[in-house]
């Protein structure tokens, strides 16, 4: 297979992933503030909240959940903790609630399992 054709593959699956990580938050009462959230210098998969808490959400999806957890890379959570205060200076009523940095793992065949809390807004587990 191409590489871009593996790459389509592999984007396809990570939306897959996202779609299904966000109703599985919203079936938690959380509601969906931006997705797939853009910066230069970083990309935030989900942003939702429930109640007064924003959480900046990482949605990891691999075959298995220890290679899920592993993608989780500490420059991919430093990646997010920028991107989440470049959102927080254009939302800045969000910092009035609790702010949280949260992992979604998706395994196949699996419900996602939702870490909260797993980093800080520095990026550190």
């Amino acid at each position: 297979m191409a590489s871009g054709e593996a790459r389509r593959q592999a984007e396809r699956r990570g939306r897959r992933a996202e779609t299904l990580a966000l109703w599985f938050l919203r079936l938690k009462g959380y509601r969906l503030l931006a997705r797939r959230y853009r910066t230069p210098v970083g990309e935030i998969d989900l942003i939702v909240k429930r109640g007064t808490t924003v959480a900046f959400v990482e949605v990891k999806q691999r075959p298995t959940e220890a290679e899920a957890n592993e993608a989780a890379t500490p420059a991919g959570r430093r990646r997010v903790a920028r991107a989440a205060a470049l959102w927080l200076a254009r939302n800045p009523a969000a910092e009035a609630g609790a702010l949280r940095f949260d992992v979604i793992v998706a395994v196949p065949w699996r419900l996602p399992r939702h870490l909260a809390g797993v980093f800080d807004a520095d990026g550190v587990a």
